[in-house]
């Protein structure tokens, strides 16, 4: 492993987790902050492998232009249109 910065930080973990988490560092013969750190390494290499966070698009549709009266740059009448004929909530 290379020597980088280290931040320290404090976490609260539940306690039967951090007990298995211990056993498994003492296990392996290394110490529980290179244990965290290798675990957290493999989380973050599988999403990025995983493609979690990729960009995508949305499906566009085009239903023509607005209604009379609807004007898309006035969030709050359009709110306002939406709202008309739902009653009381």
């Amino acid at each position: 492993m290379h020597e980088s910065k280290t931040a320290r930080t404090t976490l609260r973990l539940d306690e039967h987790l951090m007990r298995e988490v211990k056993a498994s560092a003492v296990q392996s013969g290394r110490t529980l902050t290179d244990w965290i750190e290798d675990a957290l390494r493999e989380v973050l290499l599988r999403r990025r492998q995983s493609g979690k966070g990729e960009r995508f698009e949305l499906p566009v549709f085009n239903m023509g232009p607005p209604l009379p009266g609807v004007d898309l740059n006035n969030s709050a009448a359009l709110l306002d249109l939406m709202e008309e004929g739902d009653g009381p909530v």
